[in-house]
């Protein structure tokens, strides 16, 4: 029986000999490829980051006052494995914020420590996640409660729990509220340092312990 043609084998790629224009070769576009080309993120955000309850979450800021509220890396609910998000926080269900036009009427004000989201771990514990800014809601990820996942796979700035847009005379004030990156990489480096030598006293108080008990 003879092979089934592929219907998208026209579509592959096969490498060409070198073009030529005007005389001149022309390098293929792939030549211009830069692993380390900046992302979108490094491009058009500035990176902040609110602390609440020893977690950490990451306020993208771009340049048009638009917030994406985030997971920061170093939040512990990435290492406890996501099982479940909701927008529903019990008194309100922050996916039916409906906004109109350019001014975005409508939408949801919320405060910095107002919950946006209830993010349950695969521990069992469940964080309630801070609008971190105060600002208008724009629009909420609602992928995330179908796919909670995500927030573990997609790309830094992807995995957006929600889009905030705070009032052009708030921002200066917001911005001085988060922690900078250099701020936050301080922040975890105290913390480390902290957590090192409680460990280091918690050691030596059990070496002490135990000589007691010898004697």
């Amino acid at each position: 029986m003879a092979a089934t043609a592929d219907p998208l084998e026209p579509f592959y790629f096969e490498h060409e000999e070198q073009q030529r224009i005007c005389g001149k070769p022309v390098s293929p576009i792939t030549d211009g490829f830069d692993a380390n080309y900046p992302s979108v993120v490094d491009r058009f955000f500035t990176r902040f980051y609110y602390i609440r309850a020893n977690a950490a979450y990451q306020v993208l800021y771009h340049s048009n006052r638009i917030c994406l509220i985030c997971l920061a890396p170093t939040h512990p609910a990435l290492a406890q494995g996501i099982a479940s998000l909701s927008f529903d926080v019990g008194n309100v269900d922050r996916s039916q914020n409906v906004v109109k036009g350019k001014a975005k009427k409508g939408g949801m004000i919320l405060q910095a420590d107002s919950t946006l989201a209830l993010l349950t771990t695969k521990t069992g514990q469940i964080y309630k996640i801070p609008s971190c800014i105060r600002g208008k809601l724009v629009e909420v990820n609602a992928a995330l409660v179908a796919e909670p996942k995500l927030l573990e796979q997609l790309p830094e700035g992807a995995g957006y729990f929600a889009i905030l847009l705070p009032k052009i005379e708030n921002c200066y004030l917001i911005r001085e509220s988060l922690l900078t990156q250099e701020q936050y990489e301080e922040h975890l480096k105290a913390n480390q340092e902290q957590n090192t030598e409680h460990l280091k006293t918690i050691t030596e108080q059990k070496e002490k312990e135990e000589e007691m008990l010898i004697t």
